[in-house]
Protein backbone atom coordinates (compact mmCIF):
# COMPACT_ATOMS: atom_id res chain seq x y z
CA UNK A 1 0.00 0.00 0.00
CA UNK A 2 1.64 3.20 -1.15
CA UNK A 3 -0.77 6.09 -0.74
CA UNK A 4 -0.02 8.83 1.73
CA UNK A 5 -2.34 10.61 4.14
CA UNK A 6 -1.85 13.23 6.79
CA UNK A 7 -0.89 11.17 9.86
CA UNK A 8 -3.48 12.73 12.18
CA UNK A 9 -6.30 11.40 9.98
CA UNK A 10 -5.15 7.80 9.53
CA UNK A 11 -6.58 6.11 12.61
CA UNK A 12 -10.01 7.66 12.32
CA UNK A 13 -10.25 6.83 8.63
CA UNK A 14 -9.20 3.23 9.22
CA UNK A 15 -11.92 2.72 11.82
CA UNK A 16 -14.59 4.22 9.61
CA UNK A 17 -13.47 2.24 6.58
CA UNK A 18 -13.54 -0.98 8.54
CA UNK A 19 -17.22 -0.33 9.23
CA UNK A 20 -17.83 0.20 5.52
CA UNK A 21 -15.98 -2.91 4.36
CA UNK A 22 -19.04 -4.27 2.59
CA UNK A 23 -18.82 -1.91 -0.38
CA UNK A 24 -18.22 -3.30 -3.85
CA UNK A 25 -14.89 -3.00 -5.65
CA UNK A 26 -13.43 -2.92 -9.10
CA UNK A 27 -10.69 -5.51 -9.42
CA UNK A 28 -7.25 -4.20 -10.41
CA UNK A 29 -5.19 -5.73 -13.17
CA UNK A 30 -3.08 -8.86 -12.62
CA UNK A 31 0.59 -8.52 -11.47
CA UNK A 32 3.14 -5.77 -11.78
CA UNK A 33 4.61 -4.68 -15.09
CA UNK A 34 7.93 -6.33 -15.84
CA UNK A 35 9.78 -3.00 -15.91
CA UNK A 36 7.66 -1.07 -13.42
CA UNK A 37 10.12 -0.93 -10.54
CA UNK A 38 13.23 0.43 -12.26
CA UNK A 39 14.37 3.94 -13.03
CA UNK A 40 14.95 4.14 -16.81
CA UNK A 41 17.72 6.19 -18.31
CA UNK A 42 16.18 6.51 -21.76
CA UNK A 43 12.67 7.20 -23.16
CA UNK A 44 10.33 4.28 -22.68
CA UNK A 45 7.70 2.57 -24.81
CA UNK A 46 5.28 5.49 -24.54
CA UNK A 47 7.25 7.40 -27.14
CA UNK A 48 9.86 10.11 -27.27
CA UNK A 49 10.52 11.76 -23.91
CA UNK A 50 9.18 15.25 -23.36
CA UNK A 51 11.47 18.08 -24.38
CA UNK A 52 13.01 19.75 -21.34
CA UNK A 53 11.26 23.00 -20.53
CA UNK A 54 8.59 22.43 -23.17
CA UNK A 55 4.91 23.27 -22.80
CA UNK A 56 3.11 21.19 -20.21
CA UNK A 57 -0.44 20.00 -19.72
CA UNK A 58 -2.84 22.21 -17.75
CA UNK A 59 -5.76 20.20 -16.28
CA UNK A 60 -8.95 22.23 -16.01
CA UNK A 61 -11.54 22.10 -13.22
CA UNK A 62 -14.17 19.38 -13.40
CA UNK A 63 -12.12 16.64 -15.08
CA UNK A 64 -13.07 13.14 -14.02
CA UNK A 65 -10.18 11.09 -12.68
CA UNK A 66 -8.97 7.81 -11.24
CA UNK A 67 -6.43 7.52 -8.41
CA UNK A 68 -4.85 4.10 -7.90
CA UNK A 69 -1.61 3.67 -5.97
CA UNK A 70 -1.96 0.01 -5.01
CA UNK A 71 0.00 -1.93 -7.62
CA UNK A 72 -0.29 -1.99 -11.39
CA UNK A 73 -3.05 0.28 -12.67
CA UNK A 74 -6.39 -1.06 -13.81
CA UNK A 75 -6.68 0.79 -17.10
CA UNK A 76 -10.35 -0.06 -17.72
CA UNK A 77 -11.86 2.97 -15.94
CA UNK A 78 -13.36 5.38 -18.48
CA UNK A 79 -11.93 8.69 -17.26
CA UNK A 80 -9.66 11.29 -18.92
CA UNK A 81 -7.11 11.47 -16.05
CA UNK A 82 -5.24 8.75 -14.17
CA UNK A 83 -2.97 9.26 -11.15
CA UNK A 84 -0.80 6.15 -10.60
CA UNK A 85 2.42 5.14 -8.85
CA UNK A 86 5.47 6.10 -10.91
CA UNK A 87 7.65 3.24 -9.70
CA UNK A 88 5.08 0.45 -9.94
CA UNK A 89 3.79 1.23 -13.44
CA UNK A 90 5.70 1.01 -16.69
CA UNK A 91 5.96 3.07 -19.85
CA UNK A 92 3.75 0.40 -21.44
CA UNK A 93 0.93 1.19 -19.03
CA UNK A 94 1.30 4.94 -19.63
CA UNK A 95 1.19 4.35 -23.40
CA UNK A 96 -1.93 2.19 -23.05
CA UNK A 97 -3.67 5.04 -21.23
CA UNK A 98 -2.44 7.60 -23.75
CA UNK A 99 -3.76 5.43 -26.58
CA UNK A 100 -7.18 5.65 -24.89
CA UNK A 101 -6.92 9.44 -24.77
CA UNK A 102 -6.11 9.78 -21.06
CA UNK A 103 -3.54 11.99 -19.36
CA UNK A 104 -1.42 10.28 -16.71
CA UNK A 105 -0.03 11.68 -13.43
CA UNK A 106 3.07 10.14 -11.81
CA UNK A 107 2.83 9.67 -8.03
CA UNK A 108 6.14 9.95 -6.14
CA UNK A 109 6.85 10.45 -2.45
CA UNK A 110 8.82 13.67 -2.10
CA UNK A 111 8.74 14.37 1.63
CA UNK A 112 9.67 11.00 3.09
CA UNK A 113 12.19 8.22 2.46
CA UNK A 114 10.76 4.76 1.74
CA UNK A 115 12.78 1.61 2.41
CA UNK A 116 11.01 -0.32 -0.37
CA UNK A 117 11.92 1.94 -3.31
CA UNK A 118 14.65 0.98 -5.74
CA UNK A 119 16.50 4.25 -5.11
CA UNK A 120 16.37 4.11 -1.30
CA UNK A 121 20.19 3.95 -1.04
CA UNK A 122 20.52 7.31 -2.83
CA UNK A 123 19.38 9.15 0.32
CA UNK A 124 22.19 10.01 2.79
CA UNK A 125 21.31 8.84 6.30
CA UNK A 126 21.68 12.39 7.65
CA UNK A 127 18.57 13.35 5.67
CA UNK A 128 16.36 10.79 7.43
CA UNK A 129 14.29 11.94 10.38
CA UNK A 130 11.45 10.53 12.45
CA UNK A 131 9.34 7.66 11.21
CA UNK A 132 6.19 8.69 9.38
CA UNK A 133 3.71 7.44 11.94
CA UNK A 134 1.28 4.92 10.52
CA UNK A 135 3.31 4.14 7.37
CA UNK A 136 5.75 1.26 7.67
CA UNK A 137 9.17 1.79 6.16
CA UNK A 138 8.96 5.60 5.88
CA UNK A 139 11.00 8.33 7.51
CA UNK A 140 10.59 12.06 7.07
CA UNK A 141 13.22 13.94 5.05
CA UNK A 142 15.13 17.05 6.01
CA UNK A 143 13.71 19.22 3.24
CA UNK A 144 16.01 22.11 4.19
CA UNK A 145 18.86 20.31 2.40
CA UNK A 146 17.81 21.29 -1.11
CA UNK A 147 21.24 20.79 -2.65
CA UNK A 148 21.24 17.13 -1.58
CA UNK A 149 17.60 16.38 -2.32
CA UNK A 150 17.42 18.15 -5.69
CA UNK A 151 19.39 15.51 -7.69
CA UNK A 152 17.48 12.65 -6.03
CA UNK A 153 14.10 14.20 -6.83
CA UNK A 154 15.34 15.15 -10.31
CA UNK A 155 16.15 11.48 -10.98
CA UNK A 156 12.65 10.47 -9.87
CA UNK A 157 11.09 13.11 -12.10
CA UNK A 158 13.32 11.93 -14.95
CA UNK A 159 11.81 8.49 -14.44
CA UNK A 160 8.32 9.96 -14.74
CA UNK A 161 9.23 11.90 -17.88
CA UNK A 162 10.98 8.95 -19.52
CA UNK A 163 7.99 6.71 -18.94
CA UNK A 164 5.85 9.30 -20.71
CA UNK A 165 3.87 10.73 -17.79
CA UNK A 166 2.14 14.08 -18.31
CA UNK A 167 2.42 15.32 -14.73
CA UNK A 168 3.83 14.60 -11.27
CA UNK A 169 2.07 14.34 -7.91
CA UNK A 170 4.77 14.80 -5.24
CA UNK A 171 3.44 13.60 -1.89
CA UNK A 172 4.07 14.70 1.70
CA UNK A 173 4.64 18.34 0.87
CA UNK A 174 3.56 19.66 4.28
CA UNK A 175 6.22 18.17 6.54
CA UNK A 176 6.57 21.44 8.39
CA UNK A 177 3.22 20.70 10.08
CA UNK A 178 4.35 17.24 11.26
CA UNK A 179 6.81 15.80 13.76
CA UNK A 180 9.67 15.14 11.37
CA UNK A 181 12.63 15.32 13.74
CA UNK A 182 13.76 18.54 12.06
CA UNK A 183 12.90 22.19 12.92
CA UNK A 184 11.14 22.83 9.63
CA UNK A 185 9.49 26.18 8.99
CA UNK A 186 6.82 27.28 6.58
CA UNK A 187 9.53 29.02 4.55
CA UNK A 188 11.49 25.75 4.33
CA UNK A 189 8.37 24.07 2.96
CA UNK A 190 7.72 26.80 0.41
CA UNK A 191 11.31 26.55 -0.87
CA UNK A 192 11.11 22.75 -1.15
CA UNK A 193 7.72 22.74 -2.85
CA UNK A 194 8.80 25.38 -5.35
CA UNK A 195 11.91 23.35 -6.13
CA UNK A 196 9.67 20.37 -6.94
CA UNK A 197 7.50 22.52 -9.20
CA UNK A 198 10.55 23.77 -11.10
CA UNK A 199 11.90 20.25 -11.54
CA UNK A 200 8.61 19.14 -13.10
CA UNK A 201 8.26 22.17 -15.36
CA UNK A 202 11.87 21.91 -16.51
CA UNK A 203 10.98 18.43 -17.78
CA UNK A 204 7.85 19.53 -19.59
CA UNK A 205 5.45 18.07 -17.02
CA UNK A 206 2.64 19.60 -14.99
CA UNK A 207 2.84 19.35 -11.21
CA UNK A 208 0.21 19.12 -8.47
CA UNK A 209 0.23 20.49 -4.93
CA UNK A 210 -0.72 17.72 -2.50
CA UNK A 211 -2.77 18.95 0.48
CA UNK A 212 -0.70 21.79 2.12
CA UNK A 213 -3.86 23.89 2.26
CA UNK A 214 -2.48 26.73 4.36
CA UNK A 215 0.19 27.53 1.76
CA UNK A 216 -2.12 27.51 -1.27
CA UNK A 217 -2.23 31.33 -1.54
CA UNK A 218 1.58 31.40 -1.82
CA UNK A 219 1.91 28.34 -4.10
CA UNK A 220 -1.08 28.39 -6.46
CA UNK A 221 0.98 30.26 -9.05
CA UNK A 222 3.73 27.61 -8.97
CA UNK A 223 1.49 24.55 -9.35
CA UNK A 224 -0.83 23.45 -12.16
CA UNK A 225 -3.42 21.54 -10.12
CA UNK A 226 -4.11 20.34 -6.59
CA UNK A 227 -4.63 16.89 -5.09
CA UNK A 228 -6.55 16.81 -1.83
CA UNK A 229 -7.67 14.25 0.71
CA UNK A 230 -10.62 14.76 3.05
CA UNK A 231 -11.19 18.50 2.73
CA UNK A 232 -14.92 17.89 3.20
CA UNK A 233 -14.44 15.77 6.32
CA UNK A 234 -12.30 18.50 7.86
CA UNK A 235 -14.40 21.37 6.44
CA UNK A 236 -11.47 22.81 4.46
CA UNK A 237 -12.64 22.66 0.83
CA UNK A 238 -13.07 26.42 0.52
CA UNK A 239 -9.29 26.76 0.86
CA UNK A 240 -8.90 25.06 -2.53
CA UNK A 241 -10.89 27.65 -4.46
CA UNK A 242 -7.80 29.67 -5.59
CA UNK A 243 -6.93 26.77 -7.89
CA UNK A 244 -10.41 26.60 -9.41
CA UNK A 245 -10.57 30.39 -9.84
CA UNK A 246 -7.25 30.12 -11.68
CA UNK A 247 -8.66 27.54 -14.10
CA UNK A 248 -6.74 24.70 -12.43
CA UNK A 249 -8.19 21.31 -11.48
CA UNK A 250 -8.61 20.14 -7.90
CA UNK A 251 -8.54 16.33 -7.73
CA UNK A 252 -10.24 15.43 -4.45
CA UNK A 253 -11.10 12.27 -2.52
CA UNK A 254 -12.96 11.40 0.66
CA UNK A 255 -12.60 8.12 2.55
CA UNK A 256 -15.06 8.19 5.44
CA UNK A 257 -17.92 10.30 4.06
CA UNK A 258 -20.67 9.04 1.80
CA UNK A 259 -21.01 10.81 -1.58
CA UNK A 260 -24.27 12.47 -0.50
CA UNK A 261 -22.33 14.10 2.33
CA UNK A 262 -19.78 15.88 0.13
CA UNK A 263 -20.64 15.77 -3.57
CA UNK A 264 -23.01 18.75 -3.58
CA UNK A 265 -20.38 20.97 -1.97
CA UNK A 266 -17.63 19.60 -4.21
CA UNK A 267 -19.65 20.25 -7.35
CA UNK A 268 -20.53 23.76 -6.20
CA UNK A 269 -16.84 24.51 -5.71
CA UNK A 270 -15.79 22.94 -9.01
CA UNK A 271 -13.80 20.06 -7.51
CA UNK A 272 -13.19 16.71 -9.23
CA UNK A 273 -14.36 14.50 -6.39
CA UNK A 274 -14.89 10.85 -5.56
CA UNK A 275 -14.91 8.44 -2.67
CA UNK A 276 -12.04 5.97 -2.41
CA UNK A 277 -10.89 3.27 -0.02
CA UNK A 278 -7.90 4.17 2.13
CA UNK A 279 -5.65 1.67 0.36
CA UNK A 280 -6.35 3.39 -2.97
CA UNK A 281 -6.98 0.30 -5.03
CA UNK A 282 -9.03 0.48 -8.25
CA UNK A 283 -12.45 0.89 -6.53
CA UNK A 284 -13.98 4.33 -6.86
CA UNK A 285 -17.34 6.03 -6.26
CA UNK A 286 -17.32 9.34 -8.17
CA UNK A 287 -19.58 12.33 -7.73
CA UNK A 288 -21.99 12.77 -10.62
Amino acid sequence: MNRRQRPYAVLGALLLLAAAAGCSATEPGDGPDDDAGGTPTAPGASGEARRAGGPHWQPRPGLRWQWQLDGKADTSVDVPVYDIDGFENSARTVKELHDRGAKVICYVNAGAWEDFRTDQKAFPKRLLGERNKGWKGERWLDIRRLDELRPIMAARFDMCRDKGFDAVEPDLTEGYRNKTGFPLSGEDQLAFNRMLARLAHDRGMAVGLKNDLDQIPALVGDFDFAVNEQCAEFEECEKLTPFVRGGKAVFHVEYALEPEEFCATAQRLGLSSMRKKLELDAWREPCG
